[in-house]
């Protein structure tokens, strides 16, 4: 099944570019046509690079890594914020903060303030043990830190790769992602730079419907890679570590190890039925010299046998 169609394309408004004179020369191998000023998008490759894009983040969550969802301008907050809690991932809709990625240990420093603040109970005054214009400087500074970072509350570390909404705007989420070789994801509209993205996606970044789309198509695609990762780890809890399959040549040793079990017990059927013939075959060699007492040997046979 598609990841998406070319009808949902068309009615999102996704093929819709920046007018003629509003374009960079890079994107022209992207561009369909013009129409009343308005460059045109071709979408045939925009459907190869949305499955290129949406594997690239299957791939890279079913093997445990995390995305970071961004988008500040007004279009892509809502579907950024949605989409991102949605699949558990963290997300930046309000302002990028200088550092955000690049200098993390000083950012993270503010998320475990965060997190102090929000254990301070700022309607029980009398327990708190400070005053009412302590706890209110408190509050705003709460509010203040849930606006810019409660989207990456939980973050523990940078993410394996960013999805980003029109990149001339986040330039800095680009180059500090760049900087620290996190691969990006994002929507090129015909005025961006193709060059500065890793998994591109050719496409109107203006639109809300059209935003909104993209950033679902990308959400699906955590959102299998956590199906993936979750069915390894199911699967592997039997022997191993959950999502730690087996190698090949520990297979290959499991094997060997019972082709060995086999091998005797395959042996000993034979071996069972040649053991009365070797008996039979020795018992006259013995018989032959004892020549004095046969009737002393007859009996010494017979228990042989028995």
């Amino acid at each position: 099944m598609a990841v998406v169609t070319m009808r949902e394309l068309l009615e999102s408004g996704v093929h819709f570019g920046h007018q003629t004179r509003r374009w960079n020369p890079k994107m022209k191998r992207f561009i369909f046509t013009e129409r009343n000023g308005i460059y045109i998008i071709d979408l045939l490759q925009s459907l190869s690079y949305i499955d290129r894009a949406y594997e690239f983040v299957k791939e890279t969550v079913a093997h445990g890594g995390t995305v970071m969802f961004v988008g500040t301008k007004k279009q892509a907050q809502e579907a950024i914020a949605e989409q991102a809690t949605r699949v558990g991932m963290p997300y930046v809709n309000q302002r990028w903060l200088g550092g955000m990625l690049t200098n993390f240990s000083t950012v993270y420093k503010r998320l475990q303030r965060l997190k102090e603040l929000e254990q301070i109970d700022f309607e029980d005054v009398a327990s708190s043990g400070l005053t009412k214009k302590e706890l209110l400087v408190l509050s705003r500074e709460k509010a203040k830190l849930e606006k810019t970072l409660g989207g990456i509350r939980e973050m523990q570390k940078v993410p394996s790769a960013v999805w980003i909404v029109d990149t001339k705007k986040e330039h800095i989420a680009v180059g500090e992602a760049r900087k620290l070789n996190i691969p990006v994801v994002a929507i090129l509209d015909t005025n961006c730079d193709p060059d500065e993205v890793d998994y591109k996606i050719p496409g109107n970044d203006d639109a809300i419907r059209s935003v909104t789309l993209l950033t679902r198509v990308i959400a699906d695609a955590v959102a299998e890679g956590l199906i993936s990762r979750s069915r390894v780890a199911t699967e592997g809890k039997g022997d191993k570590a959950a999502g730690e399959p087996l190698a090949a040549w520990e297979r290959d040793l499991l094997e060997g190890e019972k082709k060995a079990d086999e091998a005797p017990a395959a042996a000993e059927a034979p071996a069972a039925a040649e053991a009365p013939a070797e008996a039979a075959a020795e018992a006259p060699v013995a018989e032959a010299p004892v020549a004095e007492a046969p009737s002393a040997e007859a009996p010494a046979a017979d228990a042989e046998q028995a």
